[in-house]
């Protein structure tokens, strides 16, 4: 029993580590099976609403069935969180995602994601939602942690190096960068659009974090943004796509890119950040980021014959020593709260302290009724006074 104790609290305690780590999985799946479809001449406006439409049909019945008896009452306060969810990021953050890469390249746009890290980091300083102090190790960790992570990715952006044939592949072989055909000034607005896309994300896992504390069912919860994040992605795209035959869709790439996207990406991340979100916080949530770009780099050479350069491993094992120190610095600094927790336990003898009543009292009565002086009385440690 005990065994099996001790088995459970070490699963409890690794739960959000391992859904993380799956979740850039999924992430990674997704950018390969959405790329080709794309290529394929699906609208990203169009995709965007399917998406969350897909996302919604799937995780709202286990919202309505698990969540009726927890579920909070949905107060204006909330709606108004929640329109501003499903506009930060099904609509911005994805939208601009898709444009930033047809105007600069599919790894420029995955190496961008890996500044979400650090904008999350700053956000979370400025809303009071992470403490860093640098004369201690645990934040002097995460600081170090979350630049080395932006230096891992602006690594594998700017440094291409010698192509390493580890996956038995030619030099010649692949797809050839979509940056050679984008003309300078597209690169420029693709960037900017890339980096507005990072800051909707970043803000996303700031604000559902505010939201969580005041409605705190994840089902319920994600099932909103993802039907919301329909709603206004769908206006969006009847505004931007006026080619209706965008909207037809096929049994084909199009469809499992809709579908995996939605269920996998939306509906289970939205729910998952969400939980790893209210126990770890947004910085832990964005701090597994980089891993996808990771994953899609070695997806993309085994399924789609990408070739690997130099700086990419360069920059993966630097993306990987500064993940390995944001998730210790962290850990660190939820150990240091535990710890907080008994010592803000007072064990001192209840006193009773002189306060402006007694002392307005004392000035005003005389002679024999006047109240007795009550005396301030330390009680130490050992129960000594």
């Amino acid at each position: 029993m005990v065994a099996i104790a001790q088995m459970n609290s070490m699963l409890m305690k690794i739960k959000p580590y391992l859904a993380m780590v799956f979740l850039q999985f999924g992430f990674a799946g997704m950018f390969i099976i959405v790329m080709i479809a794309m290529q394929k001449g699906m609208s990203h406006w169009v995709l965007v609403v399917y998406r969350h439409l897909l996302a919604t049909l799937a995780i709202a019945p286990f919202a309505f069935v698990l969540e009726r008896k927890i579920r909070p009452k949905l107060t204006v306060s909330v709606f108004l969180k929640v329109m501003l969810l499903g506009l930060l990021e099904p609509v911005i953050d994805q939208n601009l995602y898709y444009v930033g890469m047809k105007f600069t390249s599919a790894t420029f746009a995955s190496a961008t994601n890996n500044v979400i890290p650090a904008l999350t980091f700053v956000m979370a300083i400025l809303f009071r939602m992470e403490r860093v102090n640098l004369k201690q190790k645990p934040g002097l960790a995460k600081v170090i942690g979350t630049s080395l992570t932006v230096s891992g990715a602006m690594l594998m952006t700017l440094y291409k190096g010698p192509v390493v044939d580890i996956f038995g592949y030619s030099p010649g072989s692949g797809h050839q960068n979509s940056s050679a055909t984008s003309s300078a000034q597209h690169w420029a607005a693709g960037t900017l659009m890339l980096l507005l896309c990072c800051v909707g994300w970043s803000a996303f896992f700031i604000v559902q974090s505010i939201t969580l504390k005041e409605y705190p069912a994840e089902l319920s919860l994600t099932s909103l943004v993802c039907f919301m994040g329909m709603v206004e992605g769908g206006i969006v795209a009847l505004v931007m796509e006026r080619d209706m035959t965008a909207w037809a869709i096929a049994f084909d790439f199009r469809l499992l890119a809709a579908a995996y996207s939605g269920v996998v990406c939306s509906g289970i991340a939205y729910y998952v950040q969400g939980y790893v979100n209210k126990v770890k916080g947004p910085v832990f949530v964005t701090a597994f980021t980089p891993l996808s770009m990771i994953i899609t780099a070695i997806l993309g050479a085994i399924l789609l014959s990408e070739q690997v350069h130099l700086g990419s491993l360069l920059g993966a094992c630097v993306i990987v020593i500064g993940l390995y120190s944001v998730v210790w610095g962290k850990s660190k600094d939820d150990q240091i709260l535990t710890s907080e927790e008994p010592s803000k336990l007072n064990t001192e003898l209840p006193v009773v302290q002189e306060n402006s009543i007694t002392k307005s009292a004392h000035d005003s009565l005389n002679g024999p009724f006047m109240l007795p002086k009550i005396n301030v009385v330390k009680i130490s440690d050992s129960g000594e006074p």
